[in-house]
């Protein structure tokens, strides 16, 4: 134990003596441990912010969606229009498939809004059923959802966004209050639970929900709907249930023969699929980035080892004179090798778990420390500057205490 806490204190004081050296070692013991957290924080904070915008559309979902639409990353863009999807096909798709367990079909619409003095120019409207709140995921806060009765009998009442209600009412209480939908009275009954942005960028907070009869009889004055929301039993039958879904509507639409089809059923584990590919990418290349500063750190620690061993060779001599044994001379040097990847690591891990803070409140990202990405990278850190100590402390044990006393 004596013997050990010597060579800790000849490590630090030998250390001490080669200030810049020391520092520019821990350099890149420092940017490998940092880039590393960070990038796994953001990875892991990335992943978890898509799970919760999947929670909030809705579980086990698919979107039919009227006309033909390409997935470019986590967006869906129309690139063709239909009019030919109607509620009988999502009562049809209800009746007929096996693996779904509740439909809500709906259509919206840009109009302006305007309660009092206040107008809002563009907000969407959004005509569903009762069941939107159960297949999407969409609660009141405040009031009531609108029922089966009042789309039946084409009542024109709304439940509105957060946002739509801070916009128009401030800290007025919306509801029984008549909003005009265009130049439509509609009465405010309820008002949704804050959703944020969707996975395509979409403030659902910024809309406002009608019976869906309503809105295609005093609104548009149209029979066919955009959008058919479909819930499925389970995660493990999305897939059949799509297949099935799209042969239903291909019959019901008699599309056949090779011609295309106008409507096209999406799974939005698809659209995760790519922002997860995207965020494996970004995880691949922020630990090679991390891995080459580790390499480069490495490297330094080993440079400035040996340089150390090489200037203080009457040093070493002169203790192998006075019985200082190899394997204390290979503890001692492997020890200052682990002392600068050591602090240069603690630096990093501090300073990176700060930026992530940082960065998780700037960017609104769910906060996430890993605390085993932590002990990791910790752990590599240490072991990168133990075998950059191995070389030089073999070096070290190489000089002849004779030689060195005869120079």
């Amino acid at each position: 134990m004596i013997r050990l806490l010597i060579n800790i204190k000849i490590a630090f004081r030998s250390l001490g003596n080669f200030k810049v050296r020391t520092a520019l070692a821990m350099v890149g013991a420092f940017l490998g441990t940092f880039s590393l957290i960070v990038v796994s924080n953001l990875s892991e904070s990335l992943s978890k912010k898509t799970q919760m915008e999947i929670a909030k559309l809705g579980e086990n979902l698919l979107i039919v969606r009227s006309g033909l639409v390409r997935k470019v990353g986590t967006r869906t863009n129309l690139i063709s229009e239909a009019t030919t999807l109607t509620l009988s096909d999502a009562e049809a798709i209800k009746k007929t498939s096996s693996y779904v367990k509740e439909v809500a079909p709906s259509a919206n619409k840009m109009f302006p809004i305007r309660y009092g003095n206040v107008t809002l120019n563009a907000v969407l409207i959004l005509g569903v059923t009762p069941t939107y709140t159960e297949v999407r995921n969409f609660h009141v806060q405040k009031g009531t959802f609108f029922t089966e009765e009042d789309n039946l009998r084409l009542s024109k009442v709304s439940v509105i966004g957060t946002k739509v209600a801070e916009k128009l009412f401030g800290n007025e209480d919306p509801i029984g209050k008549d909003i005009l939908i265009y130049r439509m009275p509609c009465k405010v009954i309820g008002v949704l639970e804050e959703k944020g942005l969707d996975l395509s960028g979409f403030d659902q907070d910024n809309q406002v929900l009608v019976p869906l009869n309503t809105y295609l009889k005093s609104f548009v004055n149209k029979t066919f709907i955009n959008n058919i929301s479909v819930k499925v039993l389970s995660s493990d039958v999305t897939s059949l249930a799509q297949a099935e879904i799209t042969e239903i509507l291909k019959f019901r639409h008699k599309i056949g023969g090779g011609k295309k089809e106008d409507f096209t059923v999406i799974d939005l584990k698809d659209v995760v699929a790519l922002s997860t590919q995207a965020m494996d990418m970004i995880r691949v290349l922020g630990r090679i980035a991390s891995l080459i500063s580790f390499i480069i750190g490495g490297i330094g620690i080993l440079s400035i080892m040996v340089l150390i061993v090489n200037e203080r060779k009457m040093e070493i001599g002169i203790r192998r004179a006075l019985g200082a044994r190899k394997k204390d001379i290979v503890l001692q040097f492997l020890m200052e090798s682990s002392v600068i990847s050591w602090v240069g690591g603690t630096i990093g891990l501090v300073l990176s778990v700060i930026a992530s803070i940082v960065i998780f409140r700037i960017s609104d990202l769910p906060l996430v420390i890993s605390l085993k990405g932590l002990i990791i990278t910790f752990c590599a850190t240490i072991l990168i500057g133990i075998l950059a100590g191995i070389y030089p402390a073999k070096k070290a044990i190489q000089i002849q205490p004779v030689n060195i006393l005869k120079a």
